[in-house]
């Protein structure tokens, strides 16, 4: 556990506030951000990926110890409810480190993965096998006997069975893609032309962090051939981070796209398991450059989603493996952009449209085109047959299909704060609710034992995962849990704003709060498009409910440009991130002082990360009458300087849309800066590099504005529970005396 970095030699602009440390209340000592920061907010020690056997006698999945973030291996026998553990990576390491590439590294930072050990397995179509990572090496585990194999070769990213389970695919260091016969433990690259540009089996960056895109290849059902992507990077600009600490130690190189510059090329091919000549599959690359999500599934043609630079068209099209061709299925357009439906959140992970109807002459498609998402059900050809879900449905993700029922599960439903699992009829008709509890509910669905995976994550602190008969709702069994239960709830009270429109909001008392008291305002803020910060999990305001009992009330607030209230409340934003978003929150915390009178708006600091940082930073910047300060963590400040996927779907190309990125761009009101700051970014950020902190940081210095600055040793992610605990100690003691002197 590193201590954060002081560049106080580096950065003469930076005034480091190393003052007094919080004097913490009676009731709130530190140990209970400590308990938050070690238990991942409680959630440790929960079963997590977990799937059924095709014999439905066991759910197989991954589970972590309350306090330890390795993940271990686990087995439960449905009928008896006897657990058993299957591997623990200790078992493998035998007492070394885990050791990951900068490749893993790098992919595990794009979907946001912070835990240790088994962060992903495999289980064979037959349930007897079991394919685990780590360290680069890839091990076959048979699930009765646990009888480990090591395959061959090291370094390997993103390895899966064929699905007959006679084969691991897997790209090597070599980046190219190679086939393991599983049997005979014979490797071999089924692509070749790598160079240090051109790689073959993984996605390019911004798939796997804009597109939730992170596989590289796709096998076909017949276990006979592969999709295999290639990406040339040859034009991309190459970025370069170096680990202050080591200096002696070589920057690492990356290839990242900013807004404006030349994308990844990307092509698709068919490989033959065996290899042998590739067959191409073309499509307009120069109209459709983004590959955004590829399909095959068994009755059904391969499939892949293209979209134009700008995002505003796209087209779904069918691939004929014999010779490669493509025909269009159906073609989408929107004037400002088009959404990804890549938020399906079951788990045994998202079903992303198209899903295919076992006879192969339907799928469902998810659609923003009538200005709500539904869910639709078209032949083969592309052709409308119905709608499933209504417009006036709040649809969130496809859940899956049971052909035999004629059911469409979904998540979704009436308050975009809940996620609740819908079913509806395949045939056409209304709806049923099949959760009502108020919090997040889940589902997958097992076709073959016909069994469910139902989760829920309620309001009242409830945590549980439960296999369901599909036949008759009843509870086969519980998944155990080992997290430790939430202490206490949340003072959180959820409530919307009364304007028009009207705002989801959260507040946050104190827990010794008294209503003849004024108390200072902390607006704990994301405030961009993709991320709901409102939503009924009380976990996630157990860090709020820490701040609150400093002594004040921490507001959460959705405005327009959040997700989950319509196509336009979204659109808004376009062409501009920061005045609309600003205008929203400012009426929305107006609006909740005069319900709520203990708001004392004459002192509200404002705190955020990543867009939250770079709103909270344009709030006290630009709202200096009402944002008395702000915590500015790991903002993008430049929005030419951000990848091209993300900033060109809301602000356009930046040599078409200058003006765009002038009033989004922090430094363009550097001059107006009148409020104390804190700046913290993570040195080897890779995603909202480090540059953009320092480009605020040197606007401010010229125009004579002082600021804070805490540099981090890290990324973009803060794992570390000894640094959760220190920098949100910092953050306390900024407020304290900014909002309490």
């Amino acid at each position: 556990m590193r201590p954060p970095l002081r560049l106080s030699a580096l950065l003469p602009a930076a005034a480091l506030a190393f003052g007094s440390a919080v004097v913490l209340p009676a009731a709130d000592p530190l140990s209970y951000f400590r308990d938050l920061a070690e238990t991942r907010n409680f959630t440790l020690g929960r079963p997590v990926a977990p799937r059924v056997t095709p014999d439905g006698r066991h759910v197989v999945f991954l589970r972590a110890l309350p306090r330890d973030p390795t993940l271990r291996l686990f087995e439960l026998e449905l009928a008896s409810g006897r657990e058993r553990e299957l591997l623990t990576p200790a078992q493998l390491l035998g007492g070394a480190e885990e050791k990951l590439s900068p490749e893993e590294k790098a992919r595990r930072e794009r979907q946001r993965q912070s835990l240790k050990g088994f962060t992903a397995y495999e289980l064979s179509r037959d349930g007897a096998r079991l394919l685990v990572t780590l360290s680069g090496r890839l091990y076959l585990v048979e699930r009765l006997s646990l009888k480990v194999t090591e395959l061959p070769g090291t370094g390997w990213i993103d390895p899966r069975f064929s699905p007959d389970g006679r084969y691991v695919a897997a790209v090597g260091s070599d980046r190219e893609l190679h086939v393991i016969d599983a049997a005979a433990g014979v490797e071999q690259a089924i692509t070749r032309g790598a160079t240090d540009t051109r790689s073959h089996g993984t996605a390019e960056f911004v798939a796997q962090e804009e597109m939730s895109r992170n596989h590289g290849f796709w096998w076909s059902p017949d276990s006979q051939s592969l999709l295999v992507q290639e990406t040339d990077e040859s034009r991309v600009e190459t970025r370069y981070i170096a680990d202050p600490l080591h200096p002696e130690v070589p920057p690492t190189q990356f290839f990242y796209p900013r807004a404006g510059t030349p994308n990844a090329e990307v092509r698709l091919w068919l490989v033959a398991r065996a290899g042998g000549t590739p067959l191409p599959i073309p499509w307009d690359h120069a109209a459709f450059p983004y590959l955004a999500h590829v399909d095959w599934t068994e009755n059904a043609p391969p499939t892949l989603l293209v979209q134009n630079r700008e995002q505003t068209e796209q087209l779904l099209l069918a691939i004929d493996p014999e010779t490669g061709r493509t025909r269009p299925l159906l073609r989408e357009t929107d004037p400002a952009w088009l959404n990804l439906d890549d938020n399906g959140a079951g788990l045994n992970g998202s079903r992303r449209p198209p899903v295919w109807i076992e006879d192969g002459r339907h799928f469902l498609w998810t659609t923003e085109q009538r200005g709500h998402w539904q869910v639709e059900l078209r032949r083969a050809d592309g052709s409308l047959v119905r709608e499933i879900t209504p417009a006036s449905f709040n649809y969130r993700s496809l859940l899956g299909v049971d052909e035999s029922s004629g059911t469409v599960w979904v998540a979704g439903g009436p308050d975009p704060r809940e996620t609740h699992v819908w079913s509806f009829p395949l045939g056409g008709g209304s709806g049923r609710a099949l959760t009502q509890a108020r919090g997040t509910h889940h589902l997958s669905f097992a076709k073959v034992p016909r069994l469910l995976l139902r989760s829920a994550e309620l309001f009242d602190g409830t945590w549980r995962v439960d296999v369901v008969s599909a036949d008759d709702d009843r509870i086969v069994a519980t998944i155990p849990s080992v997290a430790e239960a939430l202490p206490q709830l949340p003072t959180t009270e959820l409530t919307r704003t009364p304007t028009t429109p009207g705002f989801d909001t959260a507040i946050t008392r104190p827990r010794a709060f008294s209503p003849e008291k004024r108390y200072p305002v902390i607006l704990s803020v994301y405030a961009g498009p993709t991320a709901k910060r409102v939503i009924a999990e009380p976990r996630t305001y157990l860090p709020d409910q820490w701040m609150a009992d400093h002594g004040y009330i921490v507001v959460r607030l959705d405005g327009r440009g959040t997700p989950w209230r319509g196509r336009d409340w979204e659109r808004v934003i376009k062409g501009n991130f920061i005045d609309v978003a600003l205008a929203d929150q400012i009426a929305g915390l107006q609006a909740l002082a005069r319900v709520h009178p203990a708001m004392d708006l004459t002192r509200v600091g404002v705190t955020g990360w990543s867009f939250g940082g770079y709103f909270a930073a344009m709030a006290a910047i630009r709202r200096p009458e009402v944002f008395r300060c702000a915590v500015v963590g790991a903002p993008v400040v430049t929005w030419e300087n951000y990848d091209t996927h993300y900033t060109e779907r809301y602000l356009g190309l930046p040599q078409k849309e200058p003006e765009a990125y002038r009033v989004s761009n922090v430094t363009t009101y550097a001059a107006q800066a009148s409020r104390p700051l804190l700046l913290i970014h993570g040195l080897t950020d890779d995603n909202v590099y480090f540059q953009h902190t320092l480009q605020l940081a040197d606007a401010l210095y010229r125009e004579g504005k002082p600021y804070e600055f805490l540099p981090m040793l890290g990324t973009h992610m803060i794992s570390d529970p000894l640094i959760r605990l220190r920098q949100q100690v910092r953050i306390m003691d900024f407020f304290a005396r900014e909002l309490r002197p």
